[in-house]
C-alpha cells in the first residue's frame, strides 16, 4: 500500500489565511505581523493585554528514549491538538522550531508527519521567520564585542584564558568544536583557544525560550557570564555593554510564531533548544500566551522523558510557574521491539516476546513522570506493521503499571484517529489528579541536584565528577548561583551515558566531565559522557540529496 510522503501531504494542504487562524483565538488582524499568507508573529502589546485572563489546561507530550524505529512525539502532539479540537475543545499546539543542523544531517524535521502536521512544513524546517538567525547573530555579536574589548585595552581586566563565551552556528560542523581565534599578528588581537556550539545549545536560545517579555529578555542577556578577570571575578554581557544591542537583534524573534495544522487549528511554533544539550522546550511566552487563548494547550518536550520531560518540569515549569494537568508518553510497538533486542531490519516480523522484553523502558518513563505528581496516559503511535498481539502486549504491560495505553492512528487518519486519546486526556485533566512539584528543591546544593536526577530519573548508582568540577560548582554556590536548577546534557538514546544501552538499566555511573553556568537563562549545565554541544554530520548526510526539482519544489528534505 503506497502512502503519500509528509512533504506531499503538506503541499496538498488547504491552508487558511493566517488572519483566519488568529481569529479562531480572538486575535485581531492588527496584532498579527504576517510573514506571507500562512504564518505570522504575535504582537507584544496583545500578549501583555492577556495577563488577567484565566489559564487553560496544560498537557505535556513526551516519549520513550528515541530509537531508529521512530516514535512520533511531535506527530502525536499535533494530532492530539487536532483531536481535542475535534471533540469540541478550543486547543492550541505549542512546539519548537527546527534546527538546520539535523535537517541537513539525519534527524529530519520538527513539524510532525502524515496527517498530523503543522504547515507550512518546508518553511518551518528551513529558515521559517528567521528566529534562529537572529539568535545566532545576537550570540556572535556578544562574542565579537568580548574580543573587541580585549583588543582595545581590556579595561575590565579580562583573562583571555578564561573567556567562556563560545561562538555558535546553526549547522552540524564538528571541525568547529575546538578552534583558535585571533591568529595573524597584532592587528587581529590576542590568540586564544575557543570553539563553536550549535545555535540550539546557545544560552541566548535558552534565554529567549524562558524570558517573559522584552524587559526580562534584556535583563537575562545582561546576566550572561562571558569571562573571568585575572582575579577570577565574573564578567557579564552587561559589563561588555552588549545586552541592549542583543535585545534589538532579538526584538522580532521574541514574538511567537502562529501557524496552523493540516486541519486548520492554531499552533505556536517558537524557540528550539535541544533536550540532550539544553532544556528542550518551546518558549515560555508562546506557552503562557496559548494558555490565555485556549482551553487546552498541548506542548512537547524534546527526546525521551528522562531528558525533555524532566527539564520541562524542573526548569520550564519551575521558572514560569506552570502546572501541567496531564502528560502523554508516546511509544511504538517497533521501538519496544528494538528495546527488546530486535534489529531495525527485522522490525516487520511479529515478535510479541521482544515487545514484552522492551516494555520496561516505557515503564521507567511512566514511573518518572509520576514522580512529578502528573497523571499519565500512554499513546501507542500506530504503524501498519503492528499486529494485534503486539499492541495487546503493550497495553497489558501499561495496565500493570496502573495506566492506560491507547492506540492512536493520527498519522494515517488525522484527528479521527486520536479521538479516544483526546477524551482520555480531558478526563485526566478535569479529574484534578495533578499535584505537580519539581523533583528537587531550589535550596539543594548543585551537585546534589545532579545526583537527584541521576539516581531518581536515570537510576544511576552514582555520579562521578573530577575535583575541578566539584570545586567549580561550590564556587558558583558561593557566588549566589546555588539555587539554580541543573540542566543535564546527555545522550538521548539511553538512561545511561552509553547510547547503545537500551531498555531500563540500573546501577550505572553518570560521569560529569564539564559544567557550564548559564546565569542569564537561570540554570547550570552538567555535560555528561561523550555528548557534544556541536554535533557532526553523519557519513551520508541528508544534505547530499536535498535539491530543487524542475517545478522549484524542495526534494530530499524528508
Amino acid at each position: 500500500m503506497a502512502f503519500a510522503s509528509d512533504i506531499e501531504i503538506a503541499r496538498a494542504a488547504k491552508k487558511q489565511r493566517i488572519q483566519a487562524i488568529g481569529a479562531k483565538l480572538g486575535i485581531p488582524e492588527a496584532d498579527l505581523l504576517p510573514y506571507g499568507h500562512d504564518k505570522a508573529k504575535l504582537g507584544q502589546d496583545f500578549i501583555a493585554g492577556l495577563k488577567d485572563r484565566p489559564d487553560g489546561k496544560l498537557i505535556l507530550v513526551t516519549a520513550i528514549n528515541p530509537t531508529p524505529a521512530g516514535e512520533g512525539k511531535t506527530t502525536t502532539t499535533v494530532g492530539l491538538g487536532d483531536g481535542l479540537n475535534r471533540i469540541g475543545k478550543r486547543a492550541v499546539v505549542c512546539i519548537r522550531e527546527a534546527s538546520l543542523g539535523p535537517n541537513f544531517g539525519m534527524k529530519g524535521g520538527a513539524a510532525g508527519g502524515g496527517m498530523a502536521q503543522v504547515v507550512p512544513m518546508e518553511e518551518m524546517n528551513l529558515h521559517f521567520t528567521g528566529d534562529f538567525h537572529a539568535i545566532t547573530s545576537a550570540h556572535n555579536l556578544l562574542a565579537a564585542m568580548i574580543d573587541n574589548h580585549i583588543y582595545w585595552g581590556n579595561t575590565l581586566d579580562i583573562d583571555a584564558r578564561r573567556v567562556v563565551w563560545r561562538r555558535v552556528m546553526d549547522m552540524n560542523d564538528r571541525a568547529l568544536r575546538d578552534v583558535v581565534v585571533n591568529l595573524g599578528g597584532v592587528a587581529n588581537g590576542f590568540p586564544r583557544q575557543t570553539g563553536f556550539d550549535i545555535t540550539v545549545a546557545s544560552e541566548v536560545m535558552a534565554i529567549l525560550c524562558l524570558a517573559r517579555d522584552l524587559e526580562d529578555l534584556q535583563e537575562r542577556l545582561g546576566n550572561i557570564v562571558v569571562a573571568y578577570t585575572r582575579g577570577k571575578a565574573p564578567v557579564t554581557a552587561r559589563d561588555i555593554k552588549a545586552d541592549g544591542a542583543m535585545t534589538v537583534l532579538l526584538k522580532d524573534a521574541m514574538q511567537p510564531n502562529l501557524v496552523q495544522t493540516l486541519e486548520n487549528n492554531p499552533a505556536f511554533v517558537h524557540g528550539g533548544p535541544f533536550a540532550n544539550i539544553a532544556h528542550g522546550c518551546n518558549s515560555v511566552i508562546a506557552t503562557t500566551t496559548a494558555l490565555k487563548l485556549g482551553e487546552y494547550v498541548v506542548t512537547e518536550a524534546g527526546f525521551g522523558a528522562d531528558l525533555g520531560a524532566e527539564k520541562f518540569f524542573d526548569i520550564k515549569c519551575r521558572k514560569a510557574g506552570l502546572r501541567p494537568a496531564a502528560a502523554v508518553i508516546v511509544a511504538t510497538v517497533r521501538a519496544m521491539k528494538m528495546n527488546g533486542g530486535v534489529a531495525k531490519a527485522d522490525l516487520g516480523a511479529e515478535n510479541v516476546e521482544a515487545v514484552r522484553t522492551g516494555c520496561p523502558n516505557l515503564g521507567r518513563h511512566i514511573e518518572n513522570v509520576r514522580k512529578f505528581g502528573v497523571p499519565v496516559v500512554v499513546a501507542i503511535n500506530h504503524f501498519v506493521s503492528d499486529t494485534p498481539a503486539e499492541i495487546a502486549a503493550v497495553q497489558a504491560y501499561v495496565a500493570e503499571q496502573g495506566a492506560e495505553a491507547i492506540l492512536c492512528k493520527h498519522w494515517a487518519q488525522g484527528s479521527a484517529g486520536i479521538e479516544e486519546l483526546a477524551q482520555k486526556v480531558v478526563a485526566l485533566a478535569e479529574s484534578g489528579a495533578a499535584d505537580f512539584a519539581p523533583l528537587y528543591p531550589d535550596a539543594l546544593p548543585l551537585l546534589a541536584k545532579i545526583e537527584a536526577i541521576a539516581k531518581e530519573i536515570y537510576r544511576a548508582e552514582a555520579v562521578v565528577a573530577d575535583k575541578a568540577v566539584v570545586d567549580q560548582l561550590r564556587a558558583w554556590e558561593a557566588a549566589g548561583h546555588g539555587n539554580l536548577p541543573v540542566c543535564i546534557a546527555k545522550t538521548q538514546y539511553s538512561f545511561t551515558t552509553d547510547p547503545t544501552l537500551r531498555g531500563a538499566p540500573t546501577g550505572h555511573v553518570i560521569p560529569v566531565r564539564e559544567v557550564r553556568l548559564s546565569a542569564g537563562a537561570g540554570f547550570v549545565v552538567a555535560i555528561c559522557g561523550e555528548i557534544m554541544t556541536m554535533p557532526g554530520l553523519p557519513r551520508v548526510p541528508s544534505a547530499e540529496v536535498i535539491r530543487l526539482n524542475a517545478e522549484g519544489h524542495v526534494e530530499g528534505l524528508f
